[in-house]
C-alpha cells in the first residue's frame, strides 16, 4: 500500500521529499528511459517546484487573429480554445502545452492569476512565457524556454485540450504526474505512478544515509557497495 491516501497527501510527500533527478532515476530502472522534457524547459525562478497532474493542451501556429474563408471556425475565435482550457483547470493540475513554434509566449500573468484561483499546480510550456515580473511576484510555478513578450493573439491558438500530446518524444497523457524543479521536468505515467513514487521515496531517503556516511569519511565505492545508491 502506498504511503498516501489521496492526491493531497501524494503531492505533499513529493514536495517534501522528492526531486526530479531521483524520480528520473527510478523511471530509468523501470524501463521508462525518455521521461524528461527537453532541458531548455526551465523554471522562471530557480526555487520554483511543480508537482501535479497533467492537463495537456495542444497549440497551433496561426498567421492572423481572424482568417476569412477558413474551414475551421476556431480560426476566427480569439486564442482558439485557450480560455476554455484555462477555465477547465482543476486543483493540482498542470497546464502543459505544446504544438507551437517558439516565436511567441504561451503563458502569462493573467493566465497565472486564473490558474492560481482554480488551485492549479503550475504551468509547463514548450515555448516562452511573458509578464515575468508579475508571475514571479505571484510565485506561480512556471516552466518554459525563457522570457519573451510577443503575444500569441495573432500568432497561435489552442486547438484542443485534455488529450494525449508529445514534447520532443515524451508522451504526456491527461492525469500523468508532472514533477519539475531547477534540474528539469519529468513525466510519471499514471498507470505506474504508485510503484515509481514509492521507489523514489525509498531512494531519496537512502541517499540521505549515503550522504551522511560519506560526510563521516566513508569512500564513495564503499558507500555504493553498502547502500547500492550513488
Amino acid at each position: 500500500m502506498p504511503e498516501w491516501k489521496n492526491d493531497d497527501e501524494l503531492f505533499s510527500i513529493i514536495k517534501q521529499e522528492l526531486f526530479s533527478a531521483v524520480v528520473g532515476d527510478i523511471m530509468d530502472k523501470q524501463g521508462y528511459l525518455h521521461q524528461f522534457l527537453p532541458p531548455q524547459i526551465q523554471p522562471l525562478d530557480d526555487d520554483m517546484f511543480v508537482a501535479g497532474r497533467a492537463m495537456p493542451v495542444l497549440e497551433a501556429d496561426t498567421f492572423g487573429e481572424r482568417v476569412p474563408g477558413t474551414a475551421n471556425q476556431l480560426m476566427n475565435k480569439s486564442f482558439g480554445l485557450m480560455l476554455e482550457a484555462l477555465d477547465d483547470l482543476k486543483k493540482d493540475e498542470v497546464y502543459i502545452c505544446t504544438g507551437a513554434s517558439p516565436r511567441y509566449a504561451l503563458w502569462g500573468e493573467l493566465m497565472s492569476t486564473r490558474a492560481m484561483k482554480l488551485g492549479a499546480a503550475g504551468a509547463v510550456v514548450d515555448g516562452y512565457a511573458r509578464d515575468t515580473k508579475g508571475i514571479l511576484e505571484m510565485k506561480f510555478p512556471t516552466f518554459c524556454y525563457g522570457r519573451f513578450a510577443q503575444d500569441q493573439g495573432p500568432r497561435g491558438k489552442v486547438m484542443d485540450f485534455r488529450l494525449p500530446i508529445e514534447i520532443q518524444g515524451v508522451s504526456i497523457h491527461p492525469g500523468d504526474i508532472v514533477i519539475g524543479d531547477i534540474d528539469g521536468v519529468c513525466i510519471v505515467p499514471k498507470k505506474d505512478e504508485v510503484d515509481i513514487i514509492s521507489l523514489a521515496i525509498e531512494k531519496a531517503r537512502g541517499e540521505k544515509l549515503v550522504k551522511k556516511a560519506i560526510e563521516n569519511g566513508m569512500s564513495a565505492a564503499e558507500a555504493f557497495r553498502k547502500f547500492g545508491i550513488m
